[in-house]
């Protein structure tokens, strides 16, 4: 093993994953499509994706030993794995299904990289309670590793996955994308990472008073979920940065401006980014502008995973901030 770098400490747990593999299929426009609308002048690309999937390469290209669990189709799922298993993620708790690999449907606006997603979940909906536990029996969760979920799973693996975690110890980080009816049930104890439209739709199912459903007023209401479920909001705000509450206090960390060319997966960045950090027993606050700087590189280049960027790519920005 290579000796840590200069001033950072020594890697300590590893970042396991439970999540989703999707094949993106992006269409690139002069401007996203209205309802009922139809934009010509379209380029498209296929790309590797899927919340979980990109938050694992984020993880490792930021140094973590990362490992993923999951499932992908039979059939077509192989090139995915091989995508995962090339960025030094572990993929030995992949399971083939019989339904083909996830895909998402990705319109991106060329003016301002602004996109619209749609999931079809193919063998990520058959990810099982069982399997999971299975995978993180294996696996010996300890209370220096980072586990991370995000919602494109069924909610019994979610559920499985939470309660190990919990049980060990270990920190649970949570993506909570797409928003689930009964999201709050996951979310206890854990650090949560929405961004601002997530946190204002968990609001409501909390039943926070009404004025924390806005979104262009994050700080309160996430101090008041962090009250709510006792685990750290961190709430991430695009250029702006990231906000980062506890139950009686918020911190803002402040965003890069850059050149912007597609922003889909750039939250999976920052909880990927956040995770291995918190693996290398970062600060918690070093943990968010670690996250924000990667995640504002992250959206430098087209598609999801092709700007996640390197640990020394992280170090670079943060150093000439």
């Amino acid at each position: 093993m290579s000796p840590p770098a200069a001033g950072r400490p020594e890697r300590r747990g590893r970042v396991i994953v439970v999540g989703s593999v999707n094949v993106d299929l992006v269409m690139r426009l002069p401007q996203l499509p209205a309802p009922g609308q139809t934009v010509t002048g379209g380029t498209l690309a296929s790309h590797n994706g899927g919340k979980g999937a990109n938050q694992a390469v984020a993880a490792a290209r930021a140094g973590a030993a990362a490992f993923f669990v999951g499932a992908v189709g039979a059939a077509d799922g192989q090139p995915s794995v091989d995508a995962l298993a090339a960025d030094g993620v572990d993929v030995t708790a992949i399971e083939r299904v019989s339904e083909p690999t996830g895909h998402a449907i990705v319109l991106v606006a060329e003016d301002q990289g602004e996109n619209q997603i749609a999931v079809a979940a193919g063998a990520n909906g058959l990810v099982s309670a069982g399997h999971v536990k299975a995978a993180l029996e294996v696996l010996c969760l300890a209370p220096a590793d980072v586990l991370v979920l995000s919602f494109e799973l069924p909610a019994a693996a979610l559920q499985a996955a939470a309660d190990l975690a919990r049980q060990a110890g270990s920190h649970l980080v949570i993506n909570p994308a797409p928003v689930l009816p009964r999201s709050l049930d996951l979310l206890a104890g854990a650090i949560v990472t929405p961004n601002a439209g997530e946190l204002a739709a968990i609001a409501r199912i909390a039943g926070l008073p009404s004025e924390h459903s806005c979104p262009a007023e994050p700080d309160a209401t996430a101090s008041a979920l962090a009250a709510r479920t006792g685990g750290p909001v961190i709430v991430t705000l695009g250029p702006d940065g990231a906000l980062l509450a506890l139950a009686q206090a918020a911190e803002r960390f402040r965003g890069y401006r850059v050149a912007v060319r597609d922003t889909t997966g750039a939250g999976d960045t920052f909880t990927g980014v956040l995770a291995a950090s918190l693996a290398s027993a970062e600060p918690l606050a070093t943990c968010v502008r670690r996250a924000v700087a990667a995640s504002a590189l992250a959206v430098t280049q087209e598609g999801a995973r092709p700007g996640i960027p390197t640990a020394a790519a992280i170090d670079e920005l943060l150093a000439s901030a």
